[in-house]
């Protein structure tokens, strides 16, 4: 299921955003920035439309995608 950014509260936004940016594995480039910085970027590319925020709930839990990887998901709306 989508969600739309803007119908998170602030505090859950961010909250997700920095969970995202902070996984293992989430790779942003050869060049090293902060977690403040990559948060940015994130929140930048979803008020851009560039990624959505996916909702799984059979898992219960969000990921953050780019909006060209949708269908995989069996969602492209929004």
């Amino acid at each position: 299921m989508l969600i739309p950014h803007k119908q998170l509260s602030p505090e859950a936004l961010n909250n997700l955003i920095e969970e995202f940016v902070s996984r293992d594995g989430t790779d942003y480039g050869a060049e090293e920035i902060s977690l403040a910085q990559k948060a940015e970027q994130i929140l930048r590319l979803l008020q851009q439309g560039e990624i959505a925020i996916l909702f799984d709930e059979e898992t219960g839990s969000c990921n953050i995608v780019p909006r060209r990887e949708l269908a995989q998901y069996g969602t492209n709306r929004l």
